[in-house]
């Protein structure tokens, strides 16, 4: 059973978007310039045409990679004009932590949608819910995996969150760095609108109510399989 709640493919090439924009339950996806590293891709520009055309349609985040406001400014315009279901991902921050969302907010005024990424405080929320209006596309990205990297639990901080954006009719929130399957459940009953899954974690979505014996029984016939693979032996 898939929870209610969007699903965002975090996908790092052209072929996993493609496969996945088939499936009527991914109903979009984001990219980075870290996943685009890892999966080796160099020229930004055919990625994202192959990446616009192979989501086929669905909503498709692309970042910035510039690092000053005006910059970022002029590639968020570039990326919006590549395809109407593009999403423009703006950092919270530049690198040395001045506010991109002067940056947000002209590109909200162009009129295209904007996912605002690496967010993970109650301050960065709150000035993105401030400078959002009821006609803008917002998504707020809220890292709630590398919340609980740290070893604070994210779901009250996220459940909160997801009171404070419905209240903002132009903004949905994101549960951000999934780290097991359960985060999919946990940000559902948080009330988020939207949760990025990678494809290691999407291929773990046939466990989903998978009765616990059975699972034990498979579990033991994988290590005596290997076992046995190996030609692993304890003698005397």
């Amino acid at each position: 059973m898939i929870p209610q709640i969007k699903i965002f493919a975090d996908a790092s090439s052209v072929q996993e978007i493609r496969s996945y924009s088939l499936e009527t339950w991914i109903s979009g996806f984001t990219t980075n310039p870290t996943l685009m590293r890892k999966s080796g891709v160099t020229d930004y520009k055919t990625f994202a045409i192959e990446a616009i055309d192979a989501a086929g349609g669905k909503s498709l985040s692309l970042e910035v990679v510039a690092d000053d406001l005006p910059s970022m400014l002029e590639q968020g315009q570039i990326l919006g004009s590549w395809g109407a279901n593009v999403v423009i991902k703006i950092p919270i921050t530049t690198t040395t932590g001045e506010s991109c969302l002067p940056v947000v907010r002209s590109l909200l005024d162009d009129g295209l949608a904007v996912n605002v990424t690496a967010m993970m405080t109650d301050d960065h929320l709150q000035d993105l819910l401030d400078i959002t209006e009821s006609a803008d596309t917002v998504i707020a990205s809220v890292f709630a995996g590398r919340i609980a990297d740290t070893g604070i639990d994210p779901v009250p901080i996220m459940s909160r969150y997801a009171d404070s954006v419905s209240s903002v009719e132009g903004c949905q929130l994101l549960w951000a760095s999934p780290r097991e399957v359960l985060n999919i459940l946990q940000a559902a009953h948080c009330g988020c609108d939207i949760i990025t899954v990678t494809p290691d974690l999407l291929r773990k979505f046939s466990g989903f109510g998978k009765d616990l014996h059975a699972f034990s029984l498979e579990t033991v016939r994988m290590f005596y399989r290997d076992a046995t693979s190996a030609g692993l032996s304890i003698n005397q």
